[in-house]
């Protein structure tokens, strides 16, 4: 199992962060060690002093698949789900500006929280969903994604050509505007179209 994780997918996010916007999608990876299963609680890492939340709709991978031309890539996924994708952003913040890759700042253990699965048939259009994340009670971020730049059937071709989708594969989706730091015993609760899909502390 991978994480391919889709960055800059949501202008409002984009101008947030005083990103460029992609011309084509942008993505990188995170190993299997990255997962933080659901509910679980969340380590923040000792090596950075600035943790970002970055909710996320994902999709789960049910089959192998290479070259996917768009017109198909629905039938690579009957999963959809929510989850967080962490991130050192102050080591972050230095690898850019240095030029350097930045895997130390998105993939380390733990970095990928991965909350419950919803069936795609239970679920109106994968592009009309509507997301939020809660921060110790209070809404931080919501997201809908008819906003994505590059929609998750473009995301599953776009990928495919690159790197070899597998069964189990999760894609992050991008998130939308309203990132932030988290701190020790924070609680973080995730949801998907109403449905409470993950609910987790910091530690």
């Amino acid at each position: 199992m991978k994480f391919i994780c889709i960055g800059r997918n949501y202008a409002a996010h984009i101008a947030e962060l005083q990103h460029s916007t992609p011309e084509n999608p942008v993505f990188f990876m995170k190993p299997e060690s990255a997962i933080t299963r659901c509910n679980r609680p969340f380590f923040i890492p000792d090596f950075s002093q600035e943790v970002h939340y970055e909710t996320e709709v994902i999709v789960k991978i049910n089959r192998l698949g290479r070259h996917i031309q768009e017109k198909f890539a629905h039938l690579y996924y009957d999963e959809i789900g929510l989850g967080v994708d962490f991130t050192a952003r102050d080591l972050q913040r230095a690898c850019i500006r240095d030029g350097e890759p930045w895997e130390i700042a998105k993939a380390f253990d733990g970095s990928a929280v991965v909350g419950k699965f919803v069936p795609k048939s239970e679920l109106p259009d994968v592009q009309d969903l509507h997301f939020h994340l809660l921060l110790n009670g209070n809404q931080v971020q919501t997201g809908h994604t008819r906003d994505m730049l590059f929609s998750i059937d473009q995301l599953i071709s776009y990928v495919s050509h690159f790197v070899t989708l597998k069964m189990g594969d999760i894609i992050f989706t991008g998130t939308p505007v309203g990132v932030g730091p988290v701190k020790i015993n924070d609680r973080l609760e995730g949801f998907l179209e109403g449905a409470k899909l993950f609910d987790f502390k910091v530690k």
